[in-house]
């Protein structure tokens, strides 16, 4: 059974193309996830609106808790950092992170961001190697992602005003969501990372449908591979 954790950023309640002025990160979040149900009607789907309840933003509380080793954490520290123990078990049970996450101003809603902050926890998702000591300023290879134990994949669906944010494209320079998202994730051991967008929001008409059928078509091509690859993964694995 396949486990997917599906996460919508949009602060718009309803999807589009069934509700006016509907989300369209929602409408590719609610298509993969219908079309993966199809497949696999068992899987098991673990859902959040952080755009509707967003996580709780970082603080010199936040900081000092997550800093503290378990074993030293008081009461009060344990209870600062409940949300972010269930936001991190949730990335951790899933095998692939369907995110909805629009562009606003070239990068994520802060909702998106601050999920990012409480999952990129120490000793919950990444961990550092002490031979390098505590310096400061500890190579890249001192860090140890800890959900790195099996394939786990995220897919970013994004919705952009503009277009042409793709690599290669004349504003790939001004993206600043899926490098952002692909770091974090990677950084934390999530090895698998897709991105799928409709462009043209601002412009509509003829462009913006284009873009969307392409959108939907790409995420039902993505489904069937990556439900090829678990369905491969578990035929492999020993009884």
């Amino acid at each position: 059974m396949t486990r997917l954790l599906h996460l919508d950023a949009s602060p718009r309640p309803g999807r589009a193309g069934s509700h006016d002025h509907g989300s369209h990160t929602r409408r590719l979040t609610h298509h993969f996830v219908s079309r993966w149900r199809t497949l696999e009607p068992d899987a098991e789907i673990v859902y959040r609106d952080i755009g509707a309840n967003p996580p709780q933003l970082t603080s010199v509380e936040w900081i000092e808790a997550a800093f503290t080793p378990i074993e030293q954490q008081t009461e009060p520290m344990r209870e600062l950092l409940t949300e972010s123990d269930a936001l991190v078990d949730e990335v951790a049970r899933a095998d692939i992170l369907v995110l909805g996450v629009p562009m606003y101003n070239f990068g994520p809603p802060a909702a998106f961001k601050a999920w990012i902050d409480n999952i990129v926890r120490i000793g919950r998702t990444v961990d550092f190697d002490m031979q390098y000591g505590a310096h400061p300023f500890m190579p890249l290879e001192s860090y140890v992602p800890l959900l790195a134990d099996r394939p786990r994949h995220a897919v970013l669906l994004s919705s952009r005003g503009g277009y042409d944010f793709d690599p290669g494209r004349s504003m790939a320079a001004f993206n600043h969501l899926e490098p952002g998202a692909r770091t974090a994730l990677q950084f934390i051991g999530i090895g698998g990372f897709h991105s799928i967008a409709i462009e043209h929001q601002e412009e509509g008409g003829e462009a913006l449908a284009a873009s969307t059928q392409s959108a939907l078509a790409r995420i039902d091509r993505l489904v069937e591979q990556l439900h090829r690859e678990f369905a491969t993964s578990r035929m492999t694995q020993p009884a």
